[in-house]
This record gives C-alpha cells, structure tokens and sequence, in this order.
C-alpha cells in the first residue's frame, strides 16, 4: 500500500513525474488490468475511493490515479478522509493536485496516512535545479558530466518543460554511454528557453552589455514575453530605485520599506542597485524606457527587437 499526492506549477512537469511514478508502481504488471484513472471535470471523489477499496482481480495490487484534485474543497473531502484513515493495503492511490490548490485538510490526511506529499515545482536556486536535472537524466538513464549539466541549465531557463524532449533525444542517441559530455549534447540545443526576468535585470546592473542583449532574445523569443512585459519589468526596475531618491534611506532594510520590496536578499539587491546609480542615471533610464515605449508603439517604424537592443544596450551602460 502507497499513498502518493503529487503537485506543481508547471503542467507538463508534473504530467511527466505523474506517469513515471505510475510506470514505477505498476513495474512488470499489466498496465491495463492493474490502472484505474480518473480525470475531469466529471468524476467524483466518492467513484476514486470505490476504486480504491475494490480488491485487485488477475493481478496483486491496483493502482488509483486520480487527476485534478484542485478542483475539490473541503466539503467534498469526507470520503476520501474516511479511506484515508484506513487505507486498503493491496491498492496504490496517486493524486494529482493540479487544476487548483488542494484543501490542506487534505493534505495533512495524507501525511497521516503515511503517503507522500511531493511538489514537481522546480525551485529557481542554481543548485535545486542542477540536481533536478540530474534526478531526470538519472531516471532517462543518462550520466551528463558537469559541463553537460552546466548547459542544459542555462539552456533550459525557466522554461522546466523544456528538459524532458531533450533528455529523451539525448536517450535515444547515447544509449550504452558511460558518460555523456557537453559537446555530445551541444547539436541537440536550439536557441534556448526564456529566463527569469531578474537574469536580465542583473545582467544590465552589471554592465555585461553582451549577456543583456542575449537574454533579452531569450525572454522574447524562447520564452515567448512581448516586449511590453519586458519593458514593465525593466520599468519596476528602475522605479524602485527612484523612490529612494531624496528618501534619506540609509541600509537596504529601510531602503526595501520605502520602496515597498522584500527584505533579505531583494533588499540588498536594491540597495547595490541605489548605491551605483546616480540620480542622473536613474532619470535617464527612465527617460530611455519613455522613448522605447514611444518606439514600440509605432512612433519610429523601427522593429521592436531593434528597439529593445538598443534600450538595453544603453541601461547597461548607465553604471555609475
């Protein structure tokens, strides 16, 4: 007996860790004799606890998969809380927390059960996502060296459901490999998915004109953000900095309270970031987002990649 309750914020992810986990309880039985499912809009909680209560016929346990738990509230729990509470031993019952935020009565039944309650978010730290990546290559069969890894991190981006088509062509073409190097992998990658908007913002903090310009192409065309999101980021951007002006904030704490931004690390980001820019600077930027914003509504003709280039290329030399 198993009781597993899966969520996450990226529906193809989650859809992927599903399978394989269902892969991994059936092993080398009869899918279609072992498998219940329930999906929709349809079904309710009363039919999956059935399902799970019914003893397995022709095989040695059944597996209950039930999708979009989200949808249900609290009111409707009860009879899954009773089978929870006295879980039948030769059934393995899945659910799936999408199309909504499961109840937390819910969850805590699980974890009094004994299941396992995993989320397939995939946290933003370099390191959550390094080993993420060598958790699905491991379960691909794939050894990637560093560098390999290193690569399709930063090819990735934030766009997490990218990784699974590549690490099965990956598979498929190094199969047997002891190890698969960075480039052994490199023909495979495209252009990349998007990144997170604050790599842009720090790349342009940062004066490395290049890297800006790069991941700007990423955010637009792997991660497919029109240059209008883009421009409000870059907008927040600086508009916090300028609510400093004049403020008299003299640590990033009180710098993150004037400005409205978190404390801890935002705070200190933001308060590097009033450090090295000057007033002048700070009116400039905003001048420049004026002008681009102008541009991308038709006041020159120019192409909105172009215009974007440009608005980049000259915040990340506003560096005092």
């Amino acid at each position: 007996m198993s009781i597993h309750l899966l969520s996450g914020d990226d529906e193809s992810v989650l859809r992927d860790a599903v399978h394989d986990l269902v892969h991994r309880l059936v092993g080398d039985g009869d899918r279609s004799l072992m498998v219940d499912e329930f999906d929709g809009a349809e079904y309710e909680l009363r039919a999956v606890v059935d399902a799970a209560q019914t003893l397995p016929m022709f095989t040695e346990r059944r597996v209950v998969v039930a999708r979009g738990m989200g949808r249900f509230v609290v009111a409707d729990l009860d009879p899954l809380l009773a089978y929870l509470a006295d879980p039948l031993e030769t059934t393995d019952l899945v659910l799936v927390g999408d199309g909504g935020t499961f109840p937390k009565k819910g969850v805590d039944a699980v974890k009094a059960a004994g299941g396992a309650v995993r989320s397939t978010t995939v946290a933003p730290r370099a390191k959550d996502r390094t080993a993420w990546i060598r958790e699905r290559a491991t379960m691909h069969g794939i050894d990637l060296d560093d560098r390999a890894v290193a690569r399709l991190q930063d090819w990735m981006g934030d766009e997490v459901s990218s990784l699974e088509g590549v690490l099965t062509t990956i598979a498929a073409t190094h199969e047997g490999r002891a190890r698969v190097k960075v480039d052994e992998i490199e023909p495979l990658l495209d252009g990349g998915g998007g990144v997170p908007p604050w790599e842009l913002t720090d790349a342009i903090d940062a004066a490395r004109t290049a890297d800006a310009i790069r991941l700007l192409h990423r955010m637009m065309h792997g991660g497919g953000r029109h240059p209008l999101q883009i421009m409000a980021t870059l907008h927040s951007h600086y508009a916090s900095v300028m609510r400093l002006d004049g403020s008299g904030a003299g640590d990033a704490e009180s710098a993150a309270a004037i400005a409205g931004v978190k404390s801890g690390f935002p705070a200190k980001k933001l308060w590097q970031r009033h450090r090295s820019l000057d007033a002048a600077a700070v009116r400039r930027a905003i001048d420049l987002l004026a002008i681009a914003d102008r541009n991308l509504r038709g006041e020159t003709g120019l192409d909105e990649a172009v215009v974007m280039e440009v608005l980049v290329a000259r915040l990340s030399r506003l560096r005092a």
